[in-house]
C-alpha cells in the first residue's frame, strides 16, 4: 500500500503541471489587463510600462510561467496584483472560512446520503422508496445558486426563520458560529446528496439480496446488525468514488454559494481575483483545488481497499 501511495503521489506531479499550464495560458489569453484593471482611468503610459514590468508581464508566456513554477519549488506564488500582498497570504487568511463550511457541507451531505439511502433500500415497497427517488432527482436537477436564492429569500427574508448569514470565527463565539453557517451549508451540502442517496439506495438495495444477507438473518442476527454490519458496508464499496468526487462538488459550489451569502471564504475570492485579473491569486486557487481532488482520489482508492480485504494495491492478496 506505502508503494502505491508513493506511485500516486508521483503520478499527480504530471496531473498538476499540465492543469497549471492550461491555466497559466489560457489567463493570459483572455481579454483584460491586471494593471488596468488596478488603476483605471488615472494609468499612464509611464506607470503602465513599469507596472507590467514590475509584475513581469512584459516577459513572454513561457519565461513567465517558468518563473511561477520556480517560485511554487519554494513555496512563492506570487503577489496579489491588486493587494500587493503573497498570494498565499490572502488565500490563507479565507480558508478557515471555506473549509469550516465545505467540512460541515460534506458530512452533513454524507449523512443524509447514507441514512435516506438505507432506509429508502430498507421499505422499498413503501411510499419512501418512490419518494426518496424523487427527491434525488430533483436534488439533482436543481441548480446549485437557485436552491440558495430560495433559501436566502424564503428563510432569511420572507419567513425571517434565521438571520442572515454573516462569518464568526467558531474560536470567537461557537454558537453564533453555527448558528450563522448554517444555511450555507445546507445550500453546499444539497448538491452532494442526490447523487449519492440514489446510488446508496440502489446498492443497499443489491446487497439486501445476496446470499451473505440471508445467511446472516438465518443466525438470528437483528435487522439492524444484518443491514448496517452486512447490507451497508458492502453497499458503500461502489458508492465511495461518487462520494469521493463530491470533494469536488463542493469546492466548485463554493465559487457560487460563498457569493450568494456573502461568505468571506476561498471561492469568492476567487471570483473576485478572476474578475480583476488577479493572475497570482487565481493560480494559486486553482491549484489548491486541483490538489484537493487529487488527493480525494487518491483517498478513495484506500478506502476501496479498508472497505474490501480482497483488494489490494500491492498485489499480495
Amino acid at each position: 500500500m506505502t508503494q502505491y501511495i508513493i506511485r500516486r503521489l508521483l503520478l499527480m506531479v504530471p496531473t498538476i503541471f499540465l492543469v497549471t499550464l492550461i491555466l497559466f495560458v489560457l489567463l493570459r489569453l483572455t481579454p483584460g489587463d491586471p494593471v488596468r484593471e488596478q488603476y483605471g482611468v488615472d494609468l499612464t503610459p509611464e506607470l503602465y510600462q513599469a507596472r507590467k514590468h514590475q509584475l513581469g508581464l512584459d516577459r513572454p508566456i513561457p519565461v513567465q510561467y517558468v518563473k511561477w513554477l520556480n517560485g511554487l519549488v519554494h513555496l512563492d506564488f506570487g503577489k496579489s496584483t491588486r493587494t500587493h500582498e503573497p498570494a498565499k497570504t490572502v488565500i490563507f487568511e479565507r480558508f478557515p472560512a471555506t473549509m469550516e463550511l465545505a467540512l460541515l457541507a460534506f458530512f452533513l451531505g454524507l449523512g443524509i446520503s447514507i441514512v435516506l439511502g438505507t432506509l429508502a433500500a430498507i421499505y422499498d415497497r413503501t411510499f419512501l422508496g418512490p419518494t426518496v427517488t424523487v427527491f434525488g432527482l430533483a436534488s439533482v436537477s436543481t441548480p446549485g445558486f437557485f436552491f440558495a436564492t430560495l433559501l436566502v429569500y424564503f428563510v432569511t427574508f420572507k419567513w425571517r426563520l434565521m438571520p442572515s448569514p454573516r462569518y464568526i470565527p467558531f474560536d470567537k463565539n461557537p454558537i453564533d458560529n453555527l448558528r450563522y453557517i448554517l444555511l450555507p451549508v445546507i445550500a453546499l451540502s444539497h448538491g452532494a446528496v442526490g447523487g449519492p442517496t440514489r446510488i446508496i439506495r440502489s446498492n443497499v438495495l443489491e446487497a439486501l439480496s445476496q446470499d451473505y444477507i440471508r445467511t446472516a438473518r438465518s443466525k438470528g442476527l437483528s435487522e439492524t446488525v444484518v443491514v448496517i454490519r452486512h447490507g451497508l458496508r458492502n453497499a458503500m464499496l461502489p458508492s465511495v468514488t461518487l462520494i469521493g468526487l463530491s470533494v469536488a462538488t463542493l469546492w466548485e459550489g463554493a465559487f457560487i454559494i460563498e457569493q450568494i451569502f456573502n461568505w468571506p471564504g476561498v471561492g469568492r475570492l476567487g471570483l473576485t481575483a478572476l474578475r480583476g485579473k488577479d493572475y497570482p491569486v487565481v493560480q494559486a486557487i486553482v491549484l489548491m483545488s486541483a490538489l484537493s481532488f487529487s488527493f480525494a482520489n487518491l483517498l478513495v482508492d484506500i478506502l476501496y481497499a479498508k472497505l474490501d480485504p480482497r483488494i489490494s494495491y500491492a498485489g499480495k492478496r
